[in-house]
C-alpha cells in the first residue's frame, strides 16, 4: 500500500471514461451546405461588388455565419458517468449528474436540474420517426396476435420499438439514476454564454443597420 507524501492513504480516484457525443446528422449537414451557400454568395460580391457592396456581404455575412454554426453545427451533448454538458445555439450548461431531476422527450427533448428546464437541442424529436416506430409495432402485431419473441431477440427488439430520439433521452435517464451518488457527479448546474457567437451577430447586426440608415 502507497501513502501520500503526507502521511495519509488517499482513496483510489474514481476511474474517468471518454465522454459519448450526441449530434444531429442532419442539422450537421444542413449547417455544411448553409455555410457554403454563404461563402460562395458573400464571396461573389466581395470580389465582384461595387460601392458599398464588400461592406455589405462582410456586415451580413458577421451577423449570419455566426446565427447559421449556432442552430446547426454548435448544438451537441456531452455525458460521461460525473455530469452532462449540454451545448445549445448560445449557451452551454453543464449539469452534474446529482444536480439532474429528470430527462424527457415530448415534443422536444428536456432536461430538469435547479428547478429549470433546458432543452437539448442536439437531439432533436421527430414525430415522424415516432409513427414510422408505431407502425412497426402494429405490423408486428398483426403478424404475430401473441406477441411472440425469441429471448436473444428481446432486447435489440425493445430498442427497436422507441423512436432514436426516445432511446437517447431514456439512455441518458438511466445513466443519471446510476451515476448520481458518484463523488465526482455532486454540485449544481452552471451556465455559459456563448459570447464568440453572440459577440460578431451583434457587430454584424449593428454594421447592418449603420449601413441601411446611411445608405
Amino acid at each position: 500500500m502507497t501513502s501520500s507524501p503526507g502521511g495519509s492513504n488517499n482513496p483510489p480516484a474514481e476511474p474517468t471514461y471518454a465522454d459519448r457525443v450526441f449530434r444531429s446528422s442532419s442539422a450537421l449537414a444542413g449547417g455544411v451546405l448553409v455555410l457554403a451557400l454563404a461563402a460562395w454568395v458573400g464571396g461573389d460580391a466581395l470580389v465582384r461588388g461595387q460601392g458599398r457592396t464588400p461592406w455589405a456581404a462582410v456586415a451580413g455575412l458577421l451577423f449570419a455565419v455566426p446565427l447559421v454554426v449556432a442552430f446547426t453545427l454548435r448544438p451537441a451533448v456531452f455525458a460521461n458517468d460525473d455530469r452532462l454538458r449540454i451545448r445549445n445555439p448560445f449557451r452551454t450548461i453543464t449539469l452534474p449528474w446529482a444536480a439532474v431531476e429528470g430527462v424527457r422527450a415530448g415534443y422536444s427533448s428536456e432536461v430538469f436540474a435547479g428547478g429549470r428546464k433546458y432543452q437539448l437541442w442536439a437531439i432533436p424529436v421527430s414525430l415522424r420517426q415516432r409513427k414510422r416506430v408505431a407502425r412497426q409495432q402494429a405490423r408486428r402485431a398483426t403478424d404475430d396476435p401473441y406477441g411472440r419473441t425469441s429471448a436473444t431477440a428481446d432486447v435489440t427488439d425493445a430498442r427497436a420499438r422507441r423512436a432514436p430520439a426516445d432511446q437517447t433521452v431514456d439512455d441518458l435517464r438511466e445513466q443519471a439514476e446510476r451515476c448520481a451518488s458518484r463523488p465526482g457527479a455532486q454540485g449544481g448546474p452552471s451556465v455559459r454564454w456563448a459570447y464568440e457567437i453572440i459577440a460578431p451577430c451583434v457587430v454584424g447586426a449593428v454594421a447592418l443597420a449603420v449601413l441601411l440608415a446611411t445608405g
